[in-house]
């Protein structure tokens, strides 16, 4: 049996989602949880790695187990009493055993939040900045992100993967009361990948990089040549997509 967990973390008191020696994981403390109350070993796949202090709106995890769950509203109540205040479990569910939390996920969405005025309020969970920005000429560089494909130039430079192509489907700055939102959203993204875009955006935005600058980051495949990343702190994983019928009940062999 295949179950699938949608779940969301406060990233500020973990090493990210990823189990790792030496350091608090949400992946960790859930596995944890988990196994306790199942009383077996469970081994956790996510949809995606968050790095150090990023947070997740939304984020979804499979596991499988050789007998069926026999109350999961029970298990879910246990569970979100056995976990810290930081991780909230919203759905625990079954699901076909072709469903892979990472590799059927169709897209991901991440929102980068700027403070622009000092706040009291989730000080750990926004980016506070406070001078003056040109939004359009950041809205004119979202756009030129959706003309490219390869993204090496945001990447962390020591990262094992096969290739640096993500789909960008959405890069727009909204003004959200207060804040100042980056929306980007893509079918993959490397490690670091938003993190370095909103630094180089933002140099967009204080006219120290023109948008023929920009492009010229983007075609030279170098992660020196793009701005430097923003803290993780303002930086959250909103949205998981999955296709139309993934989540439909699995069908039990007679």
């Amino acid at each position: 049996m295949r179950y699938m967990i949608e779940l969301a973390y406060n990233g500020s008191g973990y090493n990210g989602w990823q189990r790792q020696p030496n350091a608090v994981s949400v992946q960790e403390e859930l596995e944890k949880g988990l196994s306790l109350l199942l009383r077996e070993p469970i081994n956790l796949i996510g949809s995606g790695r968050t790095d150090t202090g990023v947070h997740a709106a939304q984020q979804f995890a499979h596991f499988d187990r050789e007998a069926p769950i026999e109350d999961i509203p029970f298990l879910l109540f246990k569970l979100n009493h056995v976990l810290s205040q930081g991780i909230a479990v919203y759905r625990i569910f079954p699901v076909a055993d072709t469903v892979h939390a990472r590799f059927t996920a169709t897209s991901r969405k991440y929102e980068y939040h700027i403070a622009r005025r000092k706040t009291p309020f989730r000080p750990a969970m926004v980016y506070p900045l406070d001078m003056p920005l040109d939004i359009e000429a950041m809205n004119e560089a979202g756009k030129i992100l959706l003309q490219h494909e390869d993204f090496q130039s945001f990447s962390l430079v020591k990262t094992q993967v096969k290739t640096f192509r993500c789909r960008i489907t959405e890069a727009r700055w909204v003004e959200e009361g207060t804040e100042l939102v980056f929306h980007v959203r893509a079918d993959r993204f490397l490690r670091g990948m938003v993190r370095a875009l909103v630094g180089t955006l933002l140099e967009v935005g204080r006219n120290r990089l023109s948008l023929a600058e920009l492009e010229e980051i983007i075609l030279a495949k170098d992660r020196r040549k793009a701005g430097r990343a923003v803290p993780p702190d303002g930086l959250f994983l909103m949205e998981v997509t999955y296709p139309e019928n993934a989540f439909s009940p699995p069908v039990c062999a007679s």
